[in-house]
Parts: C-alpha cells; structure tokens; sequence
C-alpha cells in the first residue's frame, strides 16, 4: 500500500514539474519579440529626437538633418522589415503600414516655427 502510495506522489510531482517547465517555457517564449519592440521603440525615439536636435540647431537643409533623416529612415525600415510595424514617436503609437513620411518632420517644423 505505501508502495502504490509513493508512487502516486512521485507520478503527481512529475506532471507537475512537466507542467512547470512548459509554463516556463511559453512564458519566455514571447520574451525576444517584446524585447525587440523595446528596441525598435528606443531606436526610433531615439533617431526622431535627434532630428528635431539637428533641426532646430543646424537648420532644416543642414547635413545634419539629412543625416538624422536618414537614420530615422533607417531606423523605421529596420523595425517595419523585423516586426512588420514601426513605431510613430510624433503619435505615440505602432503602425502596422509602411506608410511613413521621410520630411514628415520638415512639414510640422514650417508649421510650428521654435518659439
């Protein structure tokens, strides 16, 4: 009787550390995904503050600005081809269409001119 009794418990133990390490495992299985989102959202922040900088330092011609531009722009295709969204700093949202705007920046600094 005790035999079947440990038996029991040990076979119980098994299934639940089977069942533990497969909620392990799908728990950390969408960890990279997130992660690269965290990434793409930093970068992009990152190239769009960057391009207001220059902007506002430099001027909207400068080859300041054309750089950030492009690595705004470089940025965005990065994220749009690894995740198929890019992150839309101005509206602090994803965007799931490639439809963003190279001189989207150029337009807002004509229509709200530094104070």
């Amino acid at each position: 009787m005790q035999t079947k009794l440990q038996s029991r418990i040990f076979g119980a133990t098994k299934v639940t550390l089977a069942g533990a390490a497969l909620a392990g495992f799908l728990l950390f299985a969408g960890t990279p995904s997130l992660r690269a989102d965290d990434n793409c959202q930093k970068r992009i922040s990152r190239a769009d503050h960057r391009l207001h900088e220059a902007i506002e330092h430099h001027g909207r011609e400068s080859r300041q600005a054309d750089s950030a531009r492009r690595q705004l722009h470089e940025a965005r295709e990065d994220c749009y081809t690894r995740n198929h969204r890019w992150w839309d700093e101005d509206g602090h949202r994803w965007r799931s269409d490639r439809d963003w705007d190279d001189h989207d920046h150029d337009r807002y600094d004509r229509e709200h001119p530094p104070q």
